[in-house]
């Protein structure tokens, strides 16, 4: 069966580096100190997300990175409004820089149109200056 994952953009950030840096910090990290990404928006199908889905992030119009996602927790921030923390592991993932056009919020993200991710000697590369990786990727060569 074909996983299902969530896209979302990193608003922000230019470079993954930028996402890694954040999720570092405490206000980045739930309880458990695992990072987590909150929304209002609780995901329908999260029993689909929760069997294997990453969620895949878009750079300046361009996905770099997945992180698995662990699981869902409740987020009350005191005013009443439950939100959604989207808890991920703290391994990024690489993947194959492909170009995707801008979108507000999140989105579902069938397996069968993800980015594949880089091997991992690709992965542990030094990153093409942003505007090249766009560039390739527009091109359908990265």
């Amino acid at each position: 069966m074909d996983k299902l994952n969530l896209i979302k953009l990193c608003v922000g950030a230019e470079k993954v580096e930028d996402l890694t840096d954040w999720q570092k910090s405490a206000h980045a990290k739930g309880p458990d100190g695992l990072p987590r990404h909150v929304t209002r928006m609780w995901p329908k199908r999260a029993t689909e997300l929760l069997d294997g889905g990453s969620l895949y992030w878009v750079f300046k119009g361009v996905v770099l990175c997945r992180q698995p996602i662990v699981r869902l927790d409740e987020v009350d921030r005191g005013d009443g409004i439950v939100r959604c923390g989207i808890v991920l592991d703290p391994d990024v993932i690489r993947v194959a820089a492909t170009p995707r056009r801008p979108f507000q919020g999140w989105r579902y993200l069938p397996g069968a149109d993800a980015p594949p991710d880089l091997r991992a000697t690709r992965a542990s590369e030094e990153p093409l200056p942003m505007a090249l990786q766009n560039a390739l990727a527009e091109i359908g060569v990265l």
